[in-house]
């Protein structure tokens, strides 16, 4: 582009800007001048992140940044392209802007910069209802990662929330449960609203209920995502994670009541049951001491409220999930098992463990004073 067609236009964009925006519009026009791109590049995102640059953001992007794009860092001019896009005027319009921009970058030397445009097309495919065309940008995306070494955390952290957004979409609970808790590795918490933080805190224990692949709710227990939902009418999902965890029927008793508030646990009241019930059978393993894990059918109805005819089917599930190991004696009706699932423990079940830990020490001493009475003489000082 001609430099005297772009600096006419400056001249004329300068006029509508803001007079809190002239300062920083002058050095853009400077670093322009003197062509210094990379503190240009730098001086636009941070006025483009300005919400009073809003009417001028596409103009700025199509008459002006366009002209000298091959001179500057890809990733950020993809980034200036992502804040301009905000101002297309639906999102048919911003995905033909995307499509142009993915297409400027797609080179050897930009892959970062096409895998960041090419996962912003697909969350307007996702808005749009194209979840197959969504699913094969996502699909291209990832491929690309996966051979890169390294990648700023910006463009794991887009296709992280639109692979996590396009699971969603498709119900796949565990799939977006993995891809929403690493698109929260990849950001600052303290950059999400509040609004923000309590949604996707809900979608994630939501996700974590009803998903048949996620017996263990550790990740989601510890992350500080979670007290966001503390003090609020969501808390009791707060509630129901964590007596799901310990197993606690009786917690759960009293909280079923809300799953009403929530359509998807409600749809999901049978395999809620059937959830709380293997949570339940693992807890009262884990109490158990090591030497001590040979449960009866009946020991296990009554810890886990399952009818006594359904119990065998339950450990079966256990077994076959993981979550514990060991075998079954149907005619003696009895379950040995010698592994649980480790799982995040609170202070109740701590304590658990520290009396387990000191019965194990004064078993210890009582078996080293019996070997030392029995020895006798044969000890030597």
């Amino acid at each position: 582009m001609d430099p005297e067609v772009v600096a006419v236009f400056l001249s004329e964009q300068r006029e509508n800007v803001p007079e809190d925006l002239q300062q920083g519009f002058l050095i853009i026009e400077d670093y322009w001048d003197r062509k210094l791109w990379h503190q240009l590049t730098d001086v636009l995102v941070e006025y483009f992140n300005t919400p009073a640059s809003a009417p001028q953001r596409l103009p700025l992007f199509r008459h002006f940044i366009l002209s000298f794009s091959e001179k500057i860092n890809q990733l950020r001019f993809v980034t200036l392209g992502l804040l301009s896009a905000t101002q297309c005027s639906d999102d048919h319009e911003r995905l033909s802007f995307f499509n142009d921009l993915t297409k400027k970058v797609n080179k050897p030397a930009s892959q970062d910069a096409y895998v960041y445009a090419l996962v912003a097309a697909s969350g307007v495919k996702l808005r749009l209802q194209d979840l197959a065309g969504a699913h094969k940008d996502l699909d291209t995306a990832e491929s690309i990662l996966d051979n890169f070494d390294s990648v700023e955390t910006e463009v794991h952290a887009a296709f992280y929330r639109t692979n996590a957004s396009y699971f969603q979409a498709k119900a796949d609970f565990g799939a977006y449960y993995k891809n929403a808790l690493l698109y929260l590795a990849c950001i600052d918490l303290e950059s999400l609203t509040l609004e923000d933080a309590q949604s996707r805190a809900y979608d994630l224990s939501i996700a974590a209920l009803v998903s048949d692949s996620i017996y263990n709710f550790g990740e989601l227990l510890l992350h500080p995502i979670l007290e966001s939902l503390t003090n609020t009418q969501h808390s009791w999902l707060r509630d129901l994670l964590f007596a799901f965890n310990r197993g606690d029927l009786n917690a759960y008793n009293v909280l079923e009541s809300n799953t009403a508030r929530a359509p998807l646990l409600d749809e999901h009241k049978t395999f809620l049951w059937q959830k709380i019930s293997l949570s339940a059978l693992t807890e009262a393993v884990f109490r158990r001491p090591p030497h001590d894990r040979a449960m009866t059918f009946q020991t296990i109805s009554q810890e886990t409220k399952v009818q006594p005819h359904e119990i065998e089917i339950l450990i079966m599930k256990a077994l076959s999930l993981g979550l514990l190991k060991g075998s079954i004696d149907q005619v003696a009706e009895i379950a040995r098992i010698n592994w649980v699932q480790p799982k995040v423990l609170d202070m109740k079940q701590i304590d658990s463990m520290r009396l387990r830990l000191k019965d194990w020490d004064s078993s210890v001493n009582q078996l080293g004073n019996w070997i030392e009475g029995l020895g006798k003489d044969v000890w030597a000082a």
